[in-house]
């Protein structure tokens, strides 16, 4: 299922969702939830309700949770998951070298 959901993803149409939600957050992150997360929950909607989740946010969550608890057993599962969070998560920028407690560095 996940493997499917992955294709979805990578299918043209959704693609292009995708991209065009991405272009509308503009890489902030208010944003990304109201532009971003309701396409991305749409397509795994879309994907999973064949397979007996309910084609609701609820359902996206279930699914989650029960790939989260799969992927410390196989590492497949792991990689997928990270490619699928990939495709809809910003990377997170890393705070500066050396910064310490407070955003001061020490001397």
């Amino acid at each position: 299922v996940l493997a499917e959901v992955i294709k979805a993803f990578a299918a043209p149409e959704n693609a292009q969702r995708m991209e065009e939600a991405r272009d509308n957050a503009c890489n902030d992150m208010g944003k990304m939830l109201q532009f971003l997360l309701p396409v991305a929950t749409q397509i795994q909607q879309d994907v999973i309700k064949a397979y007996g989740f309910s084609s609701d946010g609820e359902g996206v969550l279930k699914f989650a949770r029960l790939i989260k608890s799969y992927e410390s057993q196989d590492p497949e599962i792991a990689s997928m998951s990270g490619k699928l969070k990939a495709m809809f998560l910003p990377p997170m920028a890393l705070p500066p070298h050396g910064a310490g407690a407070g955003g001061v560095a020490a001397s």
